[in-house]
C-alpha cells in the first residue's frame, strides 16, 4: 500500500485493519479510515461489487484481511 501523509502534515498513514470497528475482519472499516469515508458506504460498495462481479470481490476481501496487519 503506499503511504499517504495526513492532511495536517503529521506522519505517513498506513492501512491497517480496524478490528474495533469492524464487522468480519475489519477490512471496510480500515478502508473507510484509510481515506476518511463512512464506513457504511465502503460495505454498500463491496456488496454491490461482489454481485456485480459475481462474486470475485469476495477473494479480494479474504485477501485483504489475511494480508494485512
Amino acid at each position: 500500500m503506499s503511504n499517504v501523509t495526513n492532511s495536517n502534515g503529521g506522519s505517513p498513514r498506513k492501512f491497517h485493519l480496524d478490528k474495533r470497528r469492524g464487522k468480519l475482519m475489519g477490512v471496510c472499516a480500515g478502508i473507510a479510515e484509510y481515506f476518511g469515508i463512512d464506513v457504511t458506504l465502503v460495505r454498500i460498495l463491496v456488496v454491490v461489487g461482489t454481485l456485480a462481479g459475481f462474486g470475485s470481490l469476495i477473494l479480494v476481501y479474504l485477501l485483504i484481511g489475511l494480508i494485512a496487519d
